[in-house]
């Protein structure tokens, strides 16, 4: 029913009493009446008033939306965090695997060398030099982790108090995140360094000053990530658990601080590798905190079934944070489900790139630069830790050492494998595959790489030939495994050569995409 406001105003001037006045008419007078706001009649009108939801189906469409996208978010994020821990397990399982075999290679050509003379104009290939310095690096800060007493700092950081414990536990984040970002760029000077070419001898003589600074960096990092695991193992062996509740409610603290802030779309690519990351080194963690223990008590598995839920808390609190936290970021910022495929056809990018012949890096080199995993310090500290808690002695022991690491070498490779073919699926998928022959951008340059000729022969069977020059037998056999992925069917469709002739089509073309972020950007440094 509508209300007349001009009855209700000429109600009040009138100041009508409860009997008519002579002068005023009966119709004036049940007018009025039926005019007059009464608490039944309100009631009235709010238990029939009725509205209507299609005349505004925009609105509640895009909410429809925004519920169907909070719903997709685990899936789909859940798809990059397992693509990307296996991509972590890869680049770690490397350093332990095919990384002696190729510093055993190196070394080998160097003694070989005076024998067969000399080939070229390098006495090493880059790769070589860079494998050299990395299996250094590792056989250094090992020997001067062996001067770091594990049960003194144990027993040391388990006299402090629980609210220290905390603090110095948010520390040792803060630390090793500032760690991360600086590390990659330290190694990447020393590999720069010793191998850009060199007009005179006496300039190599600066590697030594960089091979020292990295050094010393793996062995400061390696000793943070042992008081990081240290701190770990105190909360695990409290006996109220309070500590290790504590630190699990400081996972849902990062909830508060980063979704109320706006991000873009690179922004979300840097978080969501930042968590990948930070995932897959609590993973390693809880397994040096196991073995520490399990150690402790002479391998008891009674002892590992009462670790098991406190593991599984741990865990489970990790997914469920990234989940809230990514679910109501996109929420906020407008940011579609689909653009974690996106996240993941990038780092696959990464991966089919670091097989190609004209590859600039390491695939290793590259996940850190990536998600700021650099996996040197913790293969330094997971060492010290598997050969302080288990005893090799014997022949069967050295025996069984041996097939533990063929086991570690055949799980390497079946990963690779693996990551190899789904790289090819998602790379096809989001239509990547003439990027592969752009030429790299420099380190030093913060455009966004301009685009290189294609390969030289015009057939896709020359580009072939390029691309399975360094691994032909290899990625031959991953790809029949894959014959879904036509990878090697690089003929241009008709709607490119119109995008290539068209002017116009170009610019409707985005701006930026994942891939025009430098590379040797590190995850944690702002990307405008």
């Amino acid at each position: 029913p509508k209300t007349n406001l001009s009855g209700i105003t000429t109600w009040k001037s009138r100041k009508l009493s409860s009997k008519p006045s002579a002068d005023t008419s009966d119709e004036d007078w049940q007018l009025s009446v039926e005019t007059y706001p009464s608490v039944t009649r309100f009631v009235c009108a709010e238990l029939t008033r009725g509205y209507f939801l299609e005349h505004n189906e925009a609105k509640y469409t895009e909410r429809r939306e925004r519920v169907y996208t909070c719903m997709r978010i685990p899936k789909e994020l859940e798809k990059l965090m397992i693509f990307g821990f296996f991509l972590c397990a890869d680049a770690f399982l490397y350093v332990f695997t095919l990384l002696p075999l190729r510093v055993l290679l190196a070394l080998l050509r160097v003694l070989t060398l005076p024998c067969c003379g000399f080939s070229g104009s390098r006495l090493l290939q880059p790769a070589q030099v860079c494998d050299i310095l990395k299996g250094l690096i590792l056989l250094l800060c090992f020997s001067m982790t062996h001067y770091v007493d594990y049960s003194m700092m144990y027993h040391l950081i388990r006299g402090q108090s629980v609210i220290k414990l905390y603090i110095i536990y948010n520390m040792l984040e803060v630390a090793d995140r500032l760690f991360s970002s600086f590390g990659q760029d330290i190694l990447d000077a020393l590999y720069w360094t010793a191998t850009e070419p060199k007009e005179r001898k006496r300039d190599s003589i600066g590697v030594i000053p960089h091979f020292f600074m990295a050094v010393f960096y793996v062995f400061l990092h390696s000793i943070l990530i042992m008081v990081q695991a240290s701190t770990l193992n105190v909360a695990f062996n409290s006996h109220n658990k309070s500590l290790l509740t504590i630190m699990m409610s400081n996972n849902f603290v990062e909830i508060k601080g980063s979704v109320f802030k706006k991000f873009e779309k690179n922004n979300l690519f840097q978080m969501s590798n930042s968590d990948i990351k930070e995932r897959f080194t609590s993973y390693v963690l809880l397994l040096i905190v196991c073995l520490r223990n399990m150690e402790q008590f002479s391998w008891n598995t009674d002892h590992l079934l009462v670790l098991l839920p406190d593991v599984f808390m741990v865990v489970t609190s990790e997914v469920a944070v990234d989940i809230i936290k990514h679910a109501f970021i996109t929420k906020f910022n407008d940011i579609p489900a689909d653009v974690y495929s996106e996240y993941r056809a990038s780092l696959a990018f990464d991966l089919v790139s670091s097989r190609q012949k004209n590859a600039y890096t390491d695939y290793s080199d590259s996940v850190a630069r990536r998600m700021g995993f650099i996996p040197l310090p913790l293969a330094v500290l997971l060492i010290r830790v598997v050969l302080s808690s288990v005893k090799v002695q014997g022949a069967l022991s050295y025996m069984c050492l041996f097939l533990f690491y063929l086991g570690l070498v055949t799980l390497k490779v079946l990963n690779s494998i693996v990551l190899l073919g789904k790289s090819c699926v998602y790379v096809k998928r989001a239509n990547m595959e003439d990027k592969l022959f752009e030429k790299p951008s420099t380190p030093f340059s913060n455009k966004s790489p301009s685009k290189a000729e294609p390969a030289r022969g015009p057939t896709a069977a020359g580009r072939t030939r390029s691309i399975t020059h360094t691994y032909p037998l290899f990625t031959m056999k991953v790809f029949l495994l894959h014959s879904h992925c036509d990878f090697f069917s690089f003929l241009p469709d008709e709607e490119d050569k119109e995008a290539q002739e068209d002017p116009e089509i170009k610019q409707r073309t985005p701006k930026k995409d994942l891939l025009e972020i430098d590379r040797f950007t590190i995850c944690g440094n702002r990307i405008d």
